[in-house]
C-alpha cells in the first residue's frame, strides 16, 4: 500500500486550507485539524459531540494564551513539571477557543506532546485540534499505516515508518478552583 505523506510545511499548508491530517505523538498517532476545521474531526470518527477534543501544541507558551488567569499559575507548575511529555492539563479557557473543541464547557485540555517530530509540526502550524487516530469506541491505531488504513485519503506526516509511539493514551487532569482532579489514568503517573 502506499501512503501519500507530506512534510511539515506542505502539510501545514493543507491543515490551514481546511484538511484534517494524521502525525505521530509519544502516546497514540493522532488525527488533527486546525481548531475552526474540527467540525471534521467529530465527523469522520463518528465521536459523539459532547466528547472534547485536546488543544495540542508545539510549545507551552502557545497553549496558555488561551488559559483563564485565574488558573495559569498552577497550570504552569504542571506544565513545567510535565511537559513535552504525556500529560493533558484541562483548564479553564478564556475567549472563544474552547466552542471549536468543547461544546460543552469552557474548558480545555491542553497538551505539548514529548515527541520532536509532532512539536516540529505544531511549531509550524501552531495550536491544533487534536483527538487520537481511531473510530470512536474502537482500538487506536498504532502507527501510519494503520492510520492510513483507517482514514484513507487523509495527509500523512513524514516520514513513514514514524518513531515509535508508547501505546498508552495521555493522562488527563482536571484543574477546578486551584484543586486538580485526575480524569483519566495513562502514561503519566503525578507525584
Amino acid at each position: 500500500m502506499i501512503i501519500e505523506q507530506f512534510g511539515i510545511s506542505d502539510l501545514a499548508l493543507k491543515l490551514h486550507k481546511g484538511s484534517l491530517a494524521l502525525f505521530p505523538t509519544d502516546t497514540l498517532p493522532a488525527l488533527c485539524s486546525c481548531p475552526k476545521y474540527s467540525k471534521e474531526i467529530w465527523a469522520i470518527k463518528k465521536r459523539p459531540s459532547n466528547k472534547p477534543l485536546i488543544l495540542m501544541g508545539g510549545c507551552l507558551d502557545d497553549l496558555f494564551d488561551f488559559v483563564k488567569p485565574c488558573a495559569i499559575e498552577d497550570g504552569l507548575k504542571l506544565a513545567n513539571n510535565y511537559w513535552p511529555g504525556a500529560l493533558t492539563i484541562v483548564l479553564p479557557t478564556i475567549g472563544n477557543v474552547s466552542k471549536n473543541l468543547n461544546s460543552n464547557s469552557n474548558s480545555l485540555g491542553f497538551r505539548v506532546p514529548a515527541l520532536g517530530l509532532a512539536r516540529d509540526l505544531l511549531m509550524k502550524t501552531g495550536p491544533l485540534a487534536t483527538t487520537s487516530a481511531n473510530i470512536s469506541g474502537e482500538s487506536p491505531v498504532k502507527d501510519a499505516l494503520e492510520a492510513s488504513i483507517k482514514f484513507p485519503g487523509i495527509p500523512i506526516l513524514a516520514p513513514v515508518p514514524w518513531p515509535k509511539s508508547s501505546g498508552r493514551a495521555s493522562t488527563v487532569v482536571e484543574w477546578k478552583e486551584g484543586e486538580w482532579n485526575l480524569l483519566r489514568a495513562g502514561s503519566v503517573v503525578l507525584q
